[in-house]
């Protein structure tokens, strides 16, 4: 089993940018694909991105396509997502998830949460 905890949230004005990290403790951080939802008020959660194990590949949703980017370090046991450009409805709790690759990510059959992290966008 995995245990996740996110950090990096906070206020940030439209445009601006933002790095959320995902730290990983228990089993080995390689062995799993990970991946970063959100969950706007009054929304369901939704897919925001993914990276394969060793990072060779990723998948975002096309509302972050070209503004978010996502990747790891094993070494660190650590998945990054690095949010520029921002804007408003990218306001969300955000959270990390593990999985057996990008493909289980997307449709949710995942291994473990974090606990979330919020993001405000102010316009």
């Amino acid at each position: 089993q995995v245990q996740l905890v996110e950090s990096g949230g906070g206020l940030v004005q439209a445009g601006g940018s933002l790095r959320l990290s995902c730290a990983a403790s228990g089993r080995t951080f390689s062995s799993y694909a990970m991946g970063w939802f959100r969950q706007a008020p009054g929304k369901e959660r939704e897919f925001v991105a993914a990276i394969s194990k060793l990072g060779a590949s990723t998948v975002y949703a096309d509302s972050v396509k070209g503004r978010f980017t996502i990747s790891r370090d094993n070494a660190k046991s650590t998945v990054y997502l690095q949010m520029n450009s921002l804007k408003p409805e990218d306001t969300a709790v955000y959270y990390c998830a593990a999985g057996s690759s990008t493909a289980t990510i997307k449709i949710r059959a995942l291994d473990a949460w974090g606990q979330g992290t919020l993001v405000t966008v102010s316009s």
